[in-house]
C-alpha cells in the first residue's frame, strides 16, 4: 500500500519567502492575514468587553456610567468585526485558498473545514444580530459613531429586540465554540504534528513541499445545514423569552365610562437622550358628568406591566421600581373643568401612590365629547426623586433625569355604571 507523502517545510529558515497580495495554492497573501488578525483582534476585545460589561455591578450610578461606556465600546468594535469580517469572506470566496495540510487524513479535514466555516457564519451573525437588538431597543450604551443608532426596517419594539437578544445570546456561544476548535487545530499543527499550518498565517510565507488536501464543498454544506438548525435553535429561544408576564392582577371596577382604547406612557431622559416606555395593564373607575364638567377617577397601574426599552429589568428592580414589593401604583383625583373651548381643558387634583409613597399630583388633560364618546388627552410629570425611585444608585441627574413624564390618550364610551373600565394590552406601536 503506498502512502501519501507528507508535506513539509523546507528548510523553512532559509526558504521562507515574502507573500504577495494574492493567496497562492499553498500560501496566504497579505490581504488574508492581515484580515485574519485584524478579525482576531476585533472579536477578541467585543468578547472581553460583553463578558466585563456583564460582570460590572451596577450599584452606583459611577458603575452605571462605567457599564454603558464599556457596552458602547463593545458594540462599537461588534460592528467593526462585522465589516471586517463580511469583507474577509468576500476576499476569501475571490481568492484561492491554501490546501490543507495532511492529505491522508481525510476526516479531520472536512471537520476543520466544518469549524472553518462555523467559525466564518460566527462572525457575522454574532455582530449583526447584536446590532439588530441594540435598533431595536429603547436606551441604554449607544454606538459610538455618527451615523445613528437604528437600522432601517427595523421598529423599536420589545418583541423584536428580545428575539434578537437571543440569537445574539446563542450565536455568542456558537462563536465561543468554534474559536476555541480552531485555537486548538492550530496549535495542535504547530505543536504536535509541527508542520507550518500555523507559520504559513505569520508575516513571512514557509516553504511548503509535498502534496496538500483541496477543499471541498461538502463541509460548506454540512456548516450551512448546522448553521440552519443553530438558527431555528435561536428563533425558538427568542419566541420562548418574550416579555415575561410580571404583571398584577388587577380587578376589574365597576365604570360610568368603559375604556376602549387607550395608553399610558412615560418618557425619560437617560444620558440626555429621551426614552419612552408604556404600561401594558391598567384599569380606571370613571364618574364624569359633561353636563356640569365634574367627575372623578380611581385608576390603578399594575407596575410591572411596564416596558422600558433595554432597562425594562433594571427600572422593575428592587433599586428603582420594586415591582415585586410594590406591584401596584394608584391616582385618586377629583375633575373639575377649567376652561369650556374647543377641546375643553380639565384637571385631575388628587394623590399618586407609587414605591410605597403617596403624594399630590395634577393631571391636565384636553376632553371631547361627542355624544356618549369622550376623547381625552393628558400629561403629567413626576419627579422619582419624590418617590425615592433610584435615589440611591442614580441620586443626581448625571445618568437619569430627574423628571418622568405621562402621557394618557384614551377613549371611553359611557357605559351605565354596568360595564368594567380597563386597558389590558395598551401597548406602544
Amino acid at each position: 500500500m503506498k502512502v501519501a507523502a507528507m508535506p513539509r517545510d523546507t528548510n523553512p529558515g532559509a526558504q521562507a519567502t515574502a507573500p504577495g497580495l494574492r493567496n497562492t495554492d499553498r500560501h496566504y497573501g497579505t490581504v488574508a492575514k492581515g484580515f485574519h488578525w485584524l478579525t482576531a483582534l476585533l472579536i477578541l476585545c467585543a468578547l472581553v468587553l460583553g463578558t466585563y460589561g456583564t460582570n460590572i455591578p451596577k450599584q452606583t450610578e459611577a458603575d452605571i456610567t462605567h457599564a454603558v461606556l464599556v457596552f458602547s465600546i463593545h458594540k462599537t468594535v461588534g460592528i467593526a468585526a462585522f465589516f471586517v469580517a463580511v469583507l474577509r469572506i468576500l476576499w476569501a470566496v475571490a481568492n484561492p485558498r491554501p490546501g490543507l495540510m495532511h492529505p491522508e487524513r481525510r476526516l479531520e479535514n472536512i471537520v476543520a473545514q466544518i469549524v472553518h466555516w462555523m467559525l466564518y457564519g460566527s462572525l457575522v451573525l454574532v455582530p449583526m444580530s447584536g446590532w439588530i437588538h441594540h435598533a431595536a431597543t429603547e436606551g441604554f450604551a449607544p454606538i459610538l459613531w455618527p451615523l445613528g443608532q437604528g437600522l432601517p426596517l427595523v421598529p423599536k419594539s420589545v418583541a423584536a429586540a428580545e428575539f434578537f437578544g437571543a440569537w445574539h445570546f446563542v450565536f455568542t456561544k456558537v462563536l465561543f465554540l468554534a474559536l476555541a476548535l480552531h485555537i486548538a487545530g492550530a496549535l495542535k499543527h504547530h505543536l504536535i504534528d509541527k508542520d507550518a499550518t500555523l507559520r504559513r498565517m505569520l508575516a513571512v510565507a514557509p516553504a511548503i513541499e509535498g502534496p496538500l488536501a483541496p477543499h471541498g464543498r461538502g463541509p460548506v454544506l454540512a456548516a450551512l445545514i448546522v448553521w440552519a438548525g443553530i438558527i431555528g435553535l435561536g428563533s425558538w429561544f427568542g419566541m420562548q423569552t418574550q416579555a415575561t408576564e410580571t404583571a398584577a392582577g388587577l380587578a376589574k371596577p365597576r365604570s360610568d365610562w368603559v375604556i376602549e382604547d387607550g395608553t399610558l406612557e412615560i418618557t425619560i431622559q437617560q444620558f440626555g437622550a429621551d426614552i419612552r416606555g408604556n404600561f401594558s395593564e391598567w384599569t380606571a373607575d370613571i364618574t364624569y358628568d359633561p353636563e356640569t364638567g365634574a367627575g372623578a377617577v380611581e385608576a390603578s397601574i399594575s407596575v410591572g406591566s411596564l416596558t422600558l426599552g433595554s432597562v425594562t429589568e433594571q427600572a422593575l428592580g428592587a433599586d428603582y421600581l420594586a415591582a415585586t414589593a410594590f406591584p401596584v401604583a394608584t391616582f385618586a383625583a377629583d375633575i373639575a373643568r377649567i376652561a369650556r373651548v374647543e377641546g375643553t381643558a380639565h384637571q385631575a387634583v388628587g394623590t399618586l401612590g407609587l414605591h410605597g409613597r403617596e403624594l399630590p399630583l395634577t393631571l391636565g388633560f384636553v376632553l371631547n365629547v361627542e355624544g356618549d364618546v369622550a376623547h381625552m388627552t393628558g400629561q403629567t410629570v413626576v419627579n422619582r426623586i419624590d418617590f425615592n425611585v433610584g435615589a440611591t444608585t442614580q441620586p443626581t441627574e448625571a445618568n437619569l433625569g430627574f423628571n418622568v413624564g405621562v402621557d394618557v390618550v384614551l377613549t371611553a364610551k359611557r357605559g351605565g355604571g354596568a360595564q368594567t373600565a380597563s386597558c389590558p394590552s395598551c401597548r406602544l406601536p
